[in-house]
């Protein structure tokens, strides 16, 4: 129920950026929060280190700098500042050529972009290029590829078809070799070719110096290169030039992106904001970590996760245009915390289970489980204060009913579920917002990553690395060469024999593999146009056979 008290006391407001945080919905108390003292400590002295260069990430050997993009004057030595500065006046520049027309693409002036990139180099742009969208007025209108899927591919390209002409190509690739970007680009520059079109002079690569990408852009002529640094991942890259390009060229105004996300970052940097007079959290006798909202977001994580990840985290943006959200930070909490040892080398499988869509729309969906059903989870409600994206200071939203108006609805729709789950002892945060301009949203950006930061220290988990992802890419090509062994096993056969998938299997000497060649074999079968591989449906399954067509 409604304690007003309790809302004073764990309210925290950031002038300026007009953010609210409201924790009073945790049902933390001091003594819990005395009792984490040391953890915090040690968090924060740890966010200290790794914005001073230390090695964050010990099995990569590497700095974790995403910090210092928003304010290159933290980077550890000159050169890295020097690198970033410069990385930011290049996109400038280069977007402006694009905006003026000067340079051009085959058919004339640039209107289209398309990005193919995967995981932290489609996530976060895709994000922000539908939250900032201005729809027709945007400068270049953006299209993303970001999965090995044909069809997807064919989706996106067929839209394209008719203006490739005018449409920019961005690669982001750290090392050019991760498997689906290198797919869609190879099928990208194959439309290219079958229009009659040179792909490289509408291409852009955003990679790692000497990288695959890198020296393919150089060889052939690409229209510029962009760095991706090793001391920024895909998941915290967002505002560097993965995400700076993109937006840059689509008309986001990246210095207030980058603005919000430096703000943020010195209400949350360790002993920045204790020394800020623009934030109040309503209660000068609070511990000062208090005026830290992302110190306070990982311990809301860790209080109702038990610091182990016992309960999911769900994301209720009540805005359309923060849909994708969810799947953003769904990377960058998930991949950062999900790890199988800690920094000790102990087994403690570790994580924090992120999901979630809109409001007001899951109120029709899932919101019946959150209110009834099994208590596994928490809740960050995200509101947006200003109802429409419109600078017009003359239009009046229409009054559905009397006094109020669509904004009123969602509004009393977030309110009235937060306090539905509320009833129910479900736990929620609630982060209000002014808005959705880039200022706003470098801000949620860099709080949310700030905060991965410290409860990783909390629990004591690198949260810089993701080899459980390397692990999944080692296994994919171990499937990718046993399909290549089943394609030359039917081809090498003397005549057409329908073979079972136990006996290929046992041909190609791969038999503790029998069901995922049956899987493939189905694929196969099922794409003949390209595989020449064609089934005969048995009385079971250990009776289909497979034959290539000679």
């Amino acid at each position: 129920m409604d304690n007003w008290d309790r809302f004073q006391k764990y309210f925290l407001n950031y002038d300026l950026l007009h953010f609210g945080i409201d924790f009073s919905l945790i049902p933390f108390n001091e003594e819990w929060l005395s009792s984490k003292e040391n953890l915090i400590n040690l968090a924060l002295n740890n966010m200290k280190e790794v914005e001073n260069g230390s090695i964050a990430n010990p099995d990569e050997k590497r700095m974790v700098g995403h910090y210092w993009l928003r304010n290159s004057l933290l980077a550890p030595n000159r050169e890295l500042k020097e690198e970033i500065d410069n990385c930011i006046v290049s996109i400038k520049e280069f977007v402006n050529k694009i905006h003026l027309g000067e340079i051009q693409g085959t058919h004339g002036k640039f209107e289209n972009l398309l990005c193919i990139g995967i995981g932290g180099s489609a996530l976060g742009p895709q994000f922000i290029a539908h939250a900032l969208s201005k729809n027709n007025n945007d400068k270049l209108r953006p299209y993303f590829l970001d999965n090995s899927d044909p069809d997807g591919i064919d989706f996106i390209l067929n839209q394209l078809k008719p203006k490739l002409g005018q449409t920019l190509v961005v690669v982001i690739s750290k090392s050019g070799t991760t498997p689906e970007p290198r797919n869609c680009m190879i099928e990208t520059e194959a439309v290219y070719r079958s229009m009659g079109l040179n792909f490289n002079a509408h291409a852009v690569a955003i990679t790692g110096v000497n990288s695959q990408l890198d020296n393919q852009a150089l060889n052939g002529g690409w229209l510029k290169r962009f760095p991706m640094w090793d001391w920024v991942g895909g998941r915290t890259s967002e505002l560097s030039a993965v995400g700076l390009l993109p937006a840059s060229l689509q008309g986001i105004d990246i210095d207030s992106f980058l603005e919000g996300a430096k703000i943020m970052d010195q209400y949350t940097r360790p002993n920045d904001n204790n020394n800020n007079n623009n934030n109040n959290n309503n209660n000068n006798n609070n511990p000062k970590y208090f005026s830290n909202a992302a110190i306070m977001l990982a311990l809301a994580w860790y209080y109702e996760s038990n610091g182990k990840g016992e309960k999911d985290l769900v994301i209720l943006p009540y805005k359309d245009r923060l849909i994708l959200l969810s799947r953003y930070l769904q990377q960058l909490i998930m991949e950062s915390l999900g790890k199988e040892k800690d920094l000790n080398g102990n087994i403690v499988y570790q994580g924090l289970s992120v999901y979630g869509n809109k409001g007001s729309t899951d109120q029709h969906a899932f919101v019946q489980q959150l209110r009834e059903g099994v208590a596994n989870f928490f809740v960050t409600f995200i509101e947006v204060l200003k109802d429409r994206d419109t600078n017009d200071s003359n239009l009046q939203s229409i009054q559905v009913e009397p006094g109020i108006t669509c904004g009123d609805y969602l509004q009393g729709f977030l309110l009235g579920t937060r306090q539905a789950l509320s009833e129910m002892n479900r736990s929620s945060i609630t982060i209000t917002v002014p808005d959705t301009t880039p200022r706003t949203l470098g801000a949620l950006i860099a709080l949310f990553e700030r905060a991965v930061g410290y409860y990783a220290s909390f629990v004591n988990i690198n949260a810089y690395h993701q080899p459980g992802v390397e692990a999944g890419k080692q296994a994919a090509a171990k499937i990718l060469i046993i399909k290549k062994k089943i394609i030359g096993a039917l081809t090498n056969l003397t005549n057409e024999s329908k073979l079972t998938a136990q006996e290929i299997a046992k041909l190609i000497e791969c038999e503790s593999q029998i069901t995922s060649i049956y899987k493939i074999l189905l694929h196969l079968s099922s794409n003949s146009n390209d595989s020449q591989v064609f089934r005969l449906a048995g009385t079971t399954i250990a009776q289909d056979t497979f034959w290539i067509k000679k």
